[in-house]
C-alpha cells in the first residue's frame, strides 16, 4: 500500500507520514486535502513524500527506485480496490493515474492477449473430474497428495523439467492457488482476472473478471453433473461460476464493515462456502488521521447455491468503542483486531469448523486474538479457543504514528489454516504454525495444547508464515526468519533458523532440519522459506524467497531436486515472463505434473508473473 496524504493549507502534519508503503498489503493509498485538484503526480510526490523516501528507506517507506519498478496497473489497482481502498475512493481516475505515471514514468495500459493464447474449451461428462481443490487440497488442510494422486515420487522427482510458463499481464505477485479439474486448471490473478488453463498447454479455455484481486485458492466442487467453482477476491465479492462454461452463477458481498477484506480462501462443504474475513485497518491506520480502529475478523457462510448468507460469527463479539486517547488527543476505538487471513479448515466428524485469527489493532487485548478457534458448523457458536499469544496489539503505523498502542506488541498472529492430521494409529490433532515460530499440537475436541515445539526465532514476517503440511506421520513445517523482519529485542538469545523442518506429529519432536540455502552475494536473494509446502509419499516440495522450489526427500531431508524460478521466460500467452521470490500458497501437484507459482512483490522480495508448469521427462 503506497500511502500519499497531501496537506491542506493549514496542516502542519509532519511529512514522515506523507507516503508509507506496505509491501504485505500490495496496495496502495492516497489521501488528499482540499488542493488535489491543482497538484501534478510530481508536485504531490516532492511536496508529501520525498523528505523520507530516500535511497535508504526501510519496508515500510522503501525509496523512489522501488516505487517506481511496481508495474502501474498494480498500483492503479491498489488504489481503487486495494487495501486503502476507502480512503481513495474519492479521487477521480485522473488523479490515481497521475500518481501512477509519475511514481512508474508509465501509462496505465493493459495488455490485449493474441488470440494464439487460446485454445477450445471442453469437459467430459462423467464423476472424478476434481484433481485438486481449494488451500489444502482438501477440507482437512493437510497438503498432503497420494502416490496415485501426484504421479511424482522420490525416484522420478530428479526427472521433472519445464513444460511451459504462463505470464499474467502487468502483474508482480502470483499468489492464488489453482483448482484442477480434469485437464483445466483454474487461477486467479492479482487483478481479479480468473483464467481456465489446458493443463498440458497453458492455453487459456476462459476467463472471467472479478471486481477486485483474488487472494486466495480456488475450490471446486462436483455435484451430479455440476461442477462449480467457488472463490472471493479481496472486496469480500464472492463468486459461483459453472465449470463448464465460465459463466457467473450468482455473487455476493460477504463484508460489512468498509475495511473488510479477504486474503484467504474460501472453505465449501455440504452447500455452504466459508468465508475468511480479514481487515485492511490494519495498513489504513498509517493515516495518522484514521479513526482507528473498529473491524473484527469474521466467519461468514453463504448458501453454495444460491449466494444468501446463512450466518455470519464476529471474532470479536463485542462493538468497538471510544476506549481512550492518543498521544494527541483524538479518540482510539476498541477492541478491535483478531483479523482472519487465512482459509478455515472443516472436520465433518465433529461437525466443526478451525480457523487462526491475528492480533488486535488497539486496545484493549481480547482473548480471540492470535488464537485457534473451533465453531459449529451449522450455527456458527463458538465451541472451543486457544489463545497462544496475549496481549499482542500491533498495527502497521507501529511504532511512529499516533495509531499505535501504547504497548505494541511482536504481531505474531496465526496466518496459516489449521491442518486436521489423521495420526497412523488413527488418532487426531490440529497441528498449527505461528509467526512466532512455534507450532502447536492441540487436541480437535476442545483445544488443548498437546504439545508445543520452537523451530524459529520468529517475526512479523514469519516464524511459520503461509502453513504446513503432513502425512499423518510427520507434520512439515517452512520457517520463515526473514531477516528483514526481525526485532532484534525479541527473544535476543534466539537466532534465526530459516528452512523446512520435520516434526513427528505425535510428539512435535523435530526428526530433521533443512536450512534454507546461504544467499551471500546473490542479487535479490532472501534466504526464507515462507511458503506452505506440500507432500507426497517420499517428497516434500518446498519454495524459497531466493526464487528456487525444491524438492527434499521426506526421510531426512535431503535435496532430491532443485530449479532457479527466477529468470525470464518465453510464456505460452505471448506476455514478457520474469520468476521471482516464491512465496504464498504451496505448489499443486497432480497428475505427474508440478504447478508453481513465481514472483512475490512485496516486502522486498523479488517480483514476478508466472505459473510454472513441470512434468516428468519421458
Amino acid at each position: 500500500m503506497i500511502k500519499l496524504v497531501l496537506p491542506s493549507a493549514r496542516s502542519s502534519r509532519p511529512r514522515q507520514y506523507a507516503l508509507m508503503l506496505s509491501l504485505a498489503a500490495g496496495s496502495m493509498t492516497i489521501s488528499f486535502g482540499q488542493q488535489a485538484s491543482i497538484w501534478s503526480g510530481q508536485e504531490l510526490y516532492k511536496a508529501t513524500c520525498d523528505n523520507c523516501h530516500k535511497a535508504d528507506a526501510g519496508v515500510k517507506a522503501p525509496g523512489y527506485l522501488v516505487l517506481a519498478q511496481m508495474p502501474p496497473r498494480a498500483i492503479l489497482a491498489a488504489l481503487e480496490t486495494g487495501k486503502m481502498r476507502e480512503q481513495a475512493k474519492d479521487l477521480t481516475t485522473d488523479q490515481k493515474k497521475a500518481i501512477v505515471r509519475y511514481l512508474t514514468g508509465k501509462v496505465v495500459t493493459e495488455t490485449a492477449l493474441p488470440q494464439e493464447a487460446y485454445t477450445p474449451f471442453s469437459l467430459p461428462s462423467g464423476k472424478g473430474l476434481v484433481h485438486h481443490s481449494g488451500w489444502g487440497g482438501n477440507l482437512e488442510g493437510t497438503g498432503f497428495r497420494s502416490a496415485e494422486q501426484a504421479g511424482i515420487s522420490a525416484a522420478t522427482v530428479g526427472k521433472l523439467k519445464l513444460k511451459w510458463a504462463f505470464a499474467i499481464p502487468e502483474a508482480n505477485q502470483v499468489r492464488s492457488k489453482p483448482a484442477i479439474v480434469g485437464d483445466w486448471l483454474i487461477l486467479g490473478t492479482q487483478f481479479g482476472d480468473v483464467y481456465c488453463l489446458n493443463k498440458t498447454t497453458g492455453k487459456i479455455g476462459w476467463q472471467f473478471a472479478a471486481k477486485a484481486a483474488i487472494r486466495g485458492a480456488i475450490s471446486v466442487v462436483e455435484q451430479g453433473n455440476t461442477l462449480h467453482t467457488y472463490f472471493a477476491d479481496n472486496s469480500t465479492n464472492v463468486y459461483a461460476l459453472d465449470v463448464r462454461t465460465g459463466k457467473l452463477l450468482w455473487e455476493n458481498k460477504s463484508g460489512q464493515h468498509p475495511q473488510s477484506g479477504v486474503t484467504g480462501s474460501v472453505a465449501v462443504y455440504n452447500n455452504r462456502v466459508y468465508v475468511p474475513i480479514t481487515s485492511i485497518e490494519v495498513a489504513s491506520v498509517l493515516d495518522p488521521a484514521y479513526p482507528c480502529c473498529s473491524s473484527s475478523g469474521e466467519i461468514v457462510v453463504l448458501d453454495a447455491q444460491t449466494g444468501k448468507i446463512v450466518w455470519r460469527h464476529r471474532v470479536i463479539q463485542e462493538e468497538a468503542r471510544e476506549v481512550g486517547k492518543r498521544k494527541d488527543g483524538k479518540p482510539f476505538y476498541g477492541p478491535s483486531g483478531a483479523i482472519v487471513w487465512s482459509s478455515p479448515t472443516i472436520d465433518t466428524k465433529r461437525g466443526l469448523l478451525y480457523y487462526g485469527t491475528g492480533e488486535n489493532y488497539t486496545a484493549p487485548a481480547t482473548t480471540s486474538s492470535d488464537a485457534i478457534q473451533a465453531l459449529d458448523l451449522k450455527t456458527g457458536k463458538l465451541v472451543w479457543s486457544f489463545q497462544a499469544t496475549k496481549d499482542d496489539t500491533w498495527n502497521m503505523s507501529c511504532p511512529y504514528s499516533p495509531n499505535c498502542p501504547e504497548k505494541a506488541g511482536p504481531d505474531h498472529d496465526f496466518g496459516m489454516a489449521p491442518i486436521l492430521v489423521k495420526q497412523p494409529d488413527g488418532s487426531e490433532m490440529l497441528a498449527v504454525g505461528q509467526k512466532s515460530g512455534f507450532v502447536y499440537g492441540l487436541s480437535p475436541d476442545n483445544g488443548t495444547l498437546i504439545w508445543k515445539t520452537r523451530i524459529g526465532k520468529g517475526s512479523a514476517l514469519g516464524g511459520i508464515h503461509w502453513g504446513m503440511a503432513t502425512d499423518g506421520k510427520r507434520v512439515y513445517a517452512a520457517n520463515a526468519d526473514n531477516k528483514y523482519a526481525m526485532d532484534p529485542k525479541v527473544d535476543s538469545l534466539i537466532k534465526p533458523s530459516p528452512g523446512l523442518y520435520a516434526l513427528e506429529a505425535s510428539t512435535g519432536k523435530v526428526v530433521w532440519k533443512a536450512a534454507a540455502p546461504d544467499c551471500e552475494g546473490k542479487a535479490g536473494c532472501i534466504e526464507a522459506n515462507s511458503a506452505a509446502p506440500v507432500v507426497m509419499p517420499g517428497v516434500v516440495f518446498a519454495g524459497g524467497l531466493d526464487g528456487h522450489i525444491r524438492a527434499y526427500s521426506t526421510a531426512d531431508g535431503t535435496i532430491l531436486w532443485d530449479y532457479n524460478t527466477m529468470k525470464d521466460y518465453e510464456t505460452v500467452n505471448g506476455v514478457p515472463g520474469k520468476g521471482g521470490a516464491i512465496d504464498g500458497p504451496s505448489p499443486v501437484v497432480a497428475d505427474g505434473m508440478l504447478f508453481v507459482n513465481s514472483g512475490y512483490g512485496m516486502f522486498g522480495e523479488k517480483p514476478g508473473n508466472v505459473l510454472l508448469a513441470f512434468e516428468i521427462e519421458k
